[in-house]
């Protein structure tokens, strides 16, 4: 399993269960990874870890997190003979790159936001003055979920444009259209020919109540989102169908999973970003309910007979309350003390993610710290129970949002 947050986490634990497994190591982990796993040092060389697996005799890899999916992890697995379940870099570009993602949609006909790019700041700072605010100005490259900025006056549009536009080179942008209506996301699983979608999901984007404030790369998630009737079956004929032929018709078979982040519009689903791996935390949320073998599932993909396998799932609903450290997004405070109890309350999850083991206990040492995944047979016994692991948590100013799941329950 590569990887060392919440979302590697609930993967780590989904794929303990399996009784395919023999053996799981994580790289680098986390210390409720360490639990299921054997952590392994990895300081994010690509070839290094394919070595490394190819010596210890890896059978299947797992990968979380996008950048080293974008850096070419999985070409670098392939090229040893290693399976690997996740996209190759060529493929992995829908997340890498959001101006070739809008490119690629609008060559296949797939729903998105009317957009332009730019790498010039002067170019797109004249282009904002045409069309206004509101706006979505969004860094083209990875940015962990924090690269969106919904501007509500032309001046904060400006300033997001420029400040991206100011830093590295070959930095680029794209200023979209305001979407309005709900955000749902759908992840699918992919061979490169069959498509099977995961139970829809919704995320909670912004840091506080409300919806308000910056945003972050996820407070929380609930599953299922209770979609229309006829509209998951619209998302796969209009979005996933037509992206996984798409790329296959240019050359690149995606395997993996697909991420499609959804505004349902009066004019239907459009797309706002696509991305090549599972999100963080709706996977926290979708996997407890998934009853069919991750490992099962992960082995047809890569192996290219997803048509064999369906999948199944448990009755339940389900929500993810991400506990933050204080100062995130920006400045998160690391080294802070936290416990878990000892026995969690009833159909409570601890998924942890900024965290590190110390001889004083777990301390923090990133912004988003854990993930507490609340179970129960409604959407609202879900939430409830979330909650009441929140409480159970020693974490001192910790910060989250008290409302997720609230606007559907």
């Amino acid at each position: 399993m590569v990887g060392s947050g919440g979302r590697e986490h609930a993967i780590c634990w989904k794929v303990a269960q399996s009784p395919l497994v023999r053996e799981l190591y994580a790289a680098p982990g986390n210390p409720g990874m360490a639990e299921l796993a054997e952590c392994v040092p990895w300081d994010g060389d690509v070839q290094g870890l394919a070595e490394w697996a190819d010596r210890e005799g890896i059978e299947l890899t797992l990968v979380g997190p996008e950048a080293p999916l974008v850096e070419g992890i999985a070409d670098a697995f392939l090229t040893r003979g290693l399976k690997i379940f996740g996209p190759t870099q060529q493929a992995a570009m829908i997340e890498g790159s959001k101006a070739y993602a809008k490119g690629l949609m609008e060559r296949l006909g797939i729903p998105t936001a009317k957009h332009r790019s730019f790498s010039d700041v002067l170019d797109a700072l004249a282009y904002l003055e045409t069309v206004g605010a509101p706006i979505v100005v969004k860094d083209s490259g990875l940015a962990a979920g924090k690269g969106v900025t919904v501007a509500t006056s032309l001046q904060q549009a400006k300033q997001a444009a420029t400040n991206i536009l100011s830093g590295p080179e070959r930095a680029e942008i794209v200023i979209e259209e305001f979407l309005s209506g709900s955000e749902v996301t759908v992840l699918a699983l992919t061979d490169g020919i069959t498509i099977k979608p995961l139970l829809p999901s919704q995320d909670h984007k912004r840091l506080l109540d409300g919806d308000t404030g910056p945003m972050t790369g996820g407070m929380g998630a609930i599953c299922p989102y209770p979609l229309a009737p006829g509209l998951m079956t619209e998302i796969i004929e209009r979005v996933l169908k037509p992206l996984v032929g798409g790329l296959r018709a240019e050359g690149i078979v995606y395997k993996g999973v697909i991420y499609a982040g959804l505004m349902l519009t009066d004019d239907g689903p459009k797309v706002l970003e696509f991305n090549a791996r599972f999100g963080d935390p709706e996977c926290q949320a979708i996997l407890p309910l998934l009853k069919t073998d991750l490992v099962e599932l992960a082995l047809a993909v890569v192996e290219g007979r997803l048509h064999e396998l369906d999948l199944s799932w448990h009755p339940l609903a389900s929500a993810c309350v991400v506990m933050a450290a204080p100062g995130y997004p920006n400045d998160p405070q690391k080294g802070l003390p936290l416990s878990l109890p000892q026995v969690p309350p009833e159909q409570v999850l601890y998924f942890q993610a900024g965290t590190r083991r110390s001889p004083q206990g777990l301390r923090t040492s990133g912004g988003r710290v854990l993930g507490v995944v609340g179970l129960g047979k409604d959407l609202r016994q879900a939430v409830e129970r979330a909650y009441a692991g929140v409480n159970a948590v020693h974490f001192e100013h910790a910060v989250y949002r008290r409302d997720i799941g609230r606007k559907l329950v």
